[in-house]
């Protein structure tokens, strides 16, 4: 991004974000940060101070492990919760194979390293393991609201 000033990019930025935000370009996730430094063609602290202007102004909120979000919009649980619920869908059965980090990246729209993690804290309950071929498959049924 051109810039007269390097003091200002950040708040050309963020400006560049709230109006692609109003004008329903931006209506749940934004891009992700890395994304964002490609975009604008600046560093990880310049878009750090853009993102953080708009959150002061409670247009976008933070959510650990997922990513900038417009506020009031999407789901925020966590992974895990999300992933667990994967399990309860009508028709899961004992045995059946459990979706590939692949899929779930793609289902998710997240990392492999954040479906990895969320995996391991499924098979560390006992739900899901790894079955024959490296595929993972359907160990047990959450009870209740088990998922952290």
């Amino acid at each position: 991004m051109p810039q007269a000033s390097p003091r200002g990019t950040y708040l050309q930025i963020s400006e560049s974000l709230r109006q692609k935000i109003e004008k329903g370009k931006i209506r749940d996730a934004l891009p992700s940060e890395a994304e964002l430094m490609r975009t604008f063609g600046v560093g990880r602290s310049t878009i750090g101070r853009a993102l953080k202007a708009l959150k002061a102004d409670g247009v976008i909120e933070s959510v650990q492990g997922a990513g900038w979000f417009v506020t009031g919009t999407g789901d925020r649980r966590p992974l895990v919760e999300k992933v667990t619920d994967i399990l309860r869908r009508e028709g899961a059965e004992l045995g059946d194979p459990f979706p590939s980090e692949k899929d779930l990246c793609d289902e998710f729209g997240v990392s492999r390293t954040a479906v990895r993690s969320a995996l391991a804290l499924l098979e560390g309950k006992g739900l899901i393991e790894m079955g024959p071929n490296r595929r993972r498959r359907v160990r047990a049924f959450p009870t209740g609201q088990e998922t952290s």
